[in-house]
């Protein structure tokens, strides 16, 4: 997912004097309002219990259709939990709708956008459970049509690595390389750790920020003076490259990793909710993450082993990090 941070119209709306029309848009609008929540009245029963037929649990993501959240669906189903697995176009809805109660779960975020929701709007979604993140790679430079280091140990002292110059991917990319041991920090990493934070008299390789989409280009040359670069997953496939290629991966359980981690989200007073564990619980098992690593070209790493409690703190600590900064 984009890790942006949603943006709001705060703009004052034009008024304009128009009010025959007006009439008629309130009428329109007041028969569409009757007629959703009469759909609604036929379709759901807020009588049965959460996860039933008529009252399945409403989940919004990005991609309904992805062959995770298919056999997700029938997985649910066959241990009697049926699920409406809503579908958005965009990363800025998702979350307004958990929190207004038109979903009661969703899953399309990682920890550090789910913490800017939370400190720009003052709420309070929460993590219920894991599911992967997908690994920030770094690779060689290439020598003609190979690559000119095979093993991380490989890389001079002294050379020059690129990372992505975007705020976002910049601080991972610092972390990615402080993990592989060819940086040291003159702090702790977070999320907004940015190259100036770098302690270059104690670090293996210099560090220089590119444009994301001119790092891989500039590698496969094999032109200029870079050893490696941290190349975004955007780009590794256009770069004819495989997520195999990297000299070195972030993982799941790195203390830099964390902000990355998708989980889904739910609403503060519903993190105890057996139906909605349930919901984890089925999407954590073989066949869904299989079909999930199918989607994501064998690129994820299961994220699921993480409890509540551990995410819940990780968002705690990311949402401290993004009030001091």
């Amino acid at each position: 997912m984009s890790s942006n941070t949603p943006e709001f119209n705060t703009e004052e709306p034009v008024r304009v004097n128009h009010r025959t029309r007006n009439i008629a848009v309130v009428v329109v609008a007041a028969l569409a309002v009757a007629a959703f929540f009469g759909y609604r009245a036929m379709n759901k029963n807020d009588n049965a219990p959460k996860g039933s037929e008529t009252n399945p649990v409403v989940i919004g993501v990005v991609g309904a259709t992805d062959p995770q959240w298919v056999e997700f669906t029938k997985q649910a189903k066959a241990q009697g939990v049926y699920v409406d697995i809503k579908d958005f176009q965009d990363y800025t809805s998702e979350n307004p709708a958990l929190d207004a109660g038109d979903l009661d779960m969703n899953e399309f975020q990682h920890l550090l956008y789910l913490a800017n929701y939370n400190v720009q709007n003052k709420k309070n979604l929460q993590p219920l459970g894991g599911v992967a993140i997908y690994p920030l790679g770094l690779y060689s430079a290439f020598d003609g049509d190979k690559p000119k280091y095979t093993d991380l140990s490989q890389l001079p002292a002294g050379s020059t690595v690129a990372i992505p110059n975007d705020e976002t991917n910049q601080a991972r990319a610092l972390g990615v390389l402080k993990a592989a041991g060819l940086i040291t920090l003159k702090g702790d990493w977070t999320a907004f750790t940015i190259p100036q934070d770098v302690d270059t008299a104690n670090s293996k390789v210099k560090v220089v920020p590119m444009k994301a989409e001119q790092i891989a280009n500039t590698l496969k040359a094999g032109s200029s003076d870079l050893s490696a670069g941290v190349i975004n997953n955007d780009y590794v496939a256009d770069a004819g490259l495989k997520p195999t290629d990297a000299l070195y991966q972030d993982d799941a359980e790195s203390e830099e990793s964390r902000p990355y981690i998708n989980i889904f989200a739910v609403r503060a007073d519903d993190v105890n909710n057996e139906v909605y564990k349930k919901c984890v619980e089925i999407y954590q098992t073989k066949p869904v993450l299989d079909a999930l690593q199918e989607e994501s070209g064998g690129t994820a790493v299961f994220a699921d082993k993480f409890t509540t409690a551990q995410l819940q703190q990780y968002l705690t600590d990311i949402e401290n990090d993004i009030k001091q900064h």
